[in-house]
């Protein structure tokens, strides 16, 4: 009797076909062993990033290394979601702290200064950059201003109770003149450039960015006084004491990053300035020529807490205040967060 015909396994056949089956057994314990088939990664919980919002004015160079630390992933890498609010001054990003709608916010001395004179519940963490070339007064020249012994008699746009009002201040010291030597006229900083057109000021008190929009607003007619060896900002991050307390390990997280920020912004000097340009249509030219004036480091020094004394005695001295004693700023510094970040940053005495 025939048998049907029908495919036959040779035994070449057979070995190539146990080859192909070891091959694919090999292949599924490589992708078990290095994760090129992951079946449950769909079904896996992913770790959330951590939410934390931070009111900051991006136009201010001083921002550099929250911009950095944002934009380069180090904020990411340690395992934070971090959203920029944008605030026009350091004033206006600490009552954005205050009124609970931040959980961080950039601040100059001044805004820190005037929370320790009125007992405000804020803490700074750390110092994140410093100079003495971004704060001034930018005159017209029409108004007979060559020097600033010519702002006797003249009316200074400027953000009152501010870094701006303390540098206009110490230069009007500088070069013997009183505060009642002047009319100053309190203005938001992004309100000058109307205020100087409409002819209402004949100087403006501020910080760059605004001093280098108002010098390009005037053309020849500007004409721009710095605050060098006068005043020298400090720039400040700083929370709600509460927040520090219930976040201890946020707080630390923020500063790991901020210090890698710090640092790109002074190693990489174009790629920071290039960033800074893109992030918030800072001018370029400015930039450069400022860069070597400016000192990012994630630090907290003694020099604060003299800094904030001094600006005390100023505020009390002028009547900007009722209080007569002196705050203690110590109370007012977060010391721990950065000190287990970077203990050698901190320098404060305590």
């Amino acid at each position: 009797m025939t048998q049907p015909s029908g495919p036959r396994l040779t035994a070449k056949g057979a070995i190539a076909a146990l080859a192909g089956l070891l091959i694919l057994i090999a292949l599924a314990l490589l992708a078990g062993r290095y994760g090129w088939l992951d079946l449950g990664a769909s079904t896996r919980p992913v770790a959330a990033l951590e939410q934390v919002t931070i009111a900051t004015n991006s136009a201010y160079a001083g921002t550099c290394p929250v911009a950095a630390a944002r934009e380069n992933g180090y904020f990411a890498d340690q395992g934070l979601l971090v959203t920029l609010q944008a605030r026009s001054s350091g004033k206006a990003a600490m009552e954005a702290v205050m009124q609970g709608q931040a959980n961080l916010g950039t601040v100059a001395d001044i805004p820190i200064m005037f929370a320790g004179i009125n007992n405000d519940p804020v803490t700074v963490i750390a110092t994140i950059f410093r100079t003495e070339r971004d704060h001034g007064v930018v005159a017209r020249r029409d108004r007979g201003i060559a020097t600033p012994a010519d702002f006797k008699g003249k009316r200074i746009g400027v953000t009152l109770n501010t870094s701006a009002h303390f540098a206009l201040d110490a230069m009007l010291n500088r070069h013997g003149l009183a505060p009642a030597d002047v009319t100053m006229i309190n203005y938001r900083p992004e309100d000058l450039y109307d205020a100087m057109a409409r002819g209402e000021i004949d100087a403006a008190a501020t910080w760059e960015p605004f001093m280098d929009a108002l010098l390009t607003q005037l053309g020849e007619n500007g004409r721009a006084f710095y605050g060098k060896d006068i005043y020298e900002s400090l720039y400040n991050i700083a929370a709600l004491r509460d927040y520090v307390r219930q976040q201890p390990h946020t707080v630390e997280k923020v500063l790991r990053a901020l210090d890698r920020g710090a640092r790109y912004c002074s190693s990489h000097p174009e790629a920071a300035r290039a960033l800074m340009s893109s992030s918030s249509q800072s001018d370029d030219r400015q930039l450069r020529a400022s860069w070597p004036a400016y000192r990012f480091g994630v630090v907290l020094d003694q020099g604060l807490i003299l800094a904030l004394e001094d600006e005390a005695r100023w505020a009390m001295k002028n009547k900007l205040t009722a209080r007569t004693d002196l705050p203690n700023y110590l109370s007012y510094i977060y010391l721990d967060g950065l000190e287990a970040v970077s203990p050698a940053a901190v320098t404060i005495i305590h």
